[in-house]
């Protein structure tokens, strides 16, 4: 493996839920190596280091004795809220025990948190702050304890990849127990093989990727395969790599590990056609016929009414949707110039029919190309 990072100045690095636990269920202490090692990676190579962290529900679980991830929203917000605590104190009492004057500052973030663009920006300046500070360790999670279900990041594979892509880090390491994407099972196939390299995720890619099993993890190779579409259309490269070997970090970086690396894609996205496509919560879908889907991905040009074929979902103007083809494939996200109930009733109309339709006509288009970002 040749591909190294030598020269980057500011890392993110995930840290998966089984990194947390030991044969007993979680155990803090199983961080301890790791912890020694981005303590000496941020002092040696003078980094700004930000830890993007689960385990706040298997802390959690583990302090009120339950051996079954909660299945009800509220139960599962008020496990999250024990866990996170018991986090926190494990990280700052690890960062401390290094002997480098290293504080854990608690970043918590909801999906909604990135609807709004000073909210989203602020992000990328709080976390800033933090950095300016020299010695502080920013550790970000969900903030399971409040999020509802439609307004979660779903795993932090996603969130590390968002976070990393806002603060324009220079590199995306996702720490898991394996050492990265193969050719198959390799706990059933004995043939399968390391790859070393993704280009572009591909469906073939996408095929080779499963859930977890985990008790208390909702990730799997598929949420990480996700976070590499979101990094590597933002110009950011990503290793996945196995947390449980010595010194992962360090051979990452000097580009040693056995590890998966996504290569950044040609021509990254700016802050705000990353917000639209991988910040703002999509409220519905439109669907688009042949010639509309070739128009957008081919031709780059804005989604007139005409193409769409049916409206998914209830949104006002201004929301972000989701674009999908006929057999029901996303191909971008935007936002929209009217609201569902509009767009409902001058679907597969000409845009000269607008304005006797709704009685008015604001704009052409109903996502203008500016507003659009294909996937």
């Amino acid at each position: 493996m040749t591909i190294g990072f030598p020269d980057i100045k500011t890392l993110v690095v995930k840290v998966g839920t089984t990194l947390l636990s030991g044969p007993q269920g979680f155990d803090g202490r199983v961080l301890d190596e790791r912890i020694r090692e981005l303590a000496r990676l941020k002092r040696e190579r003078n980094l700004n280091l930000l830890i993007v962290s689960s385990g706040a529900m298997g802390c959690g679980m583990d302090r009120l004795g339950l051996t079954q991830r909660p299945t009800l929203l509220p139960v599962k917000q008020a496990t999250a809220a024990v866990g996170q605590s018991r986090l926190m104190h494990i990280y700052e009492t690890l960062f401390q025990n290094c002997g480098e004057g290293l504080h854990a500052a608690q970043v918590l973030l909801s999906a909604s948190d990135l609807d709004s663009r000073t909210s989203y920006l602020n992000i990328r300046n709080t976390i800033n702050a933090l950095f300016e500070f020299g010695n502080v360790v920013p550790i970000v999670n969900e903030n399971d304890s409040t999020a509802t279900l439609e307004l979660r990041f779903g795993d932090n594979d996603t969130l590390a990849a968002k976070v990393a892509s806002k603060i324009d880090a220079d590199l995306l390491v996702i720490l898991s127990n394996v050492d990265g994407l193969f050719t198959g099972n390799p706990d059933s196939d004995p043939d399968a093989k390391l790859i070393e390299r993704v280009e572009s995720i591909t469906p073939e890619i996408e095929a080779l990727a499963g859930d977890t099993t985990a008790a208390t993890s909702i990730g799997g190779m598929r949420t990480k395969l996700e976070a590499a579409r979101i990094a590597c259309a933002s110009g950011l490269p990503m290793a996945i790599a196995n947390g449980n070997r010595r010194n992962i970090i360090e051979e990452v970086l000097e580009g040693r590990a056995p590890m998966t690396v996504f290569g950044e894609a040609q021509q990254s996205l700016n802050h705000r056609r990353r917000w639209i496509a991988f910040g703002k919560t999509t409220k519905g879908s439109l669907r688009v016929d042949p010639g509309a889907r070739d128009a957008l991905l081919n031709r780059g040009t804005s989604l007139l009414a005409a193409g769409i074929v049916a409206v998914e979902g209830e949104f006002d103007l201004g929301e972000a949707v989701t674009v999908v083809d006929a057999e029901g494939k996303r191909i971008a996200r935007g936002l929209v110039n009217y609201a569902s109930t509009d767009i409902g009733r001058i679907k597969g109309r000409k845009t000269s029919e607008i304005e006797t339709i709704l009685g008015h006509k604001d704009y052409d288009t109903v996502i203008h190309r500016d507003n659009l970002v294909l996937l």
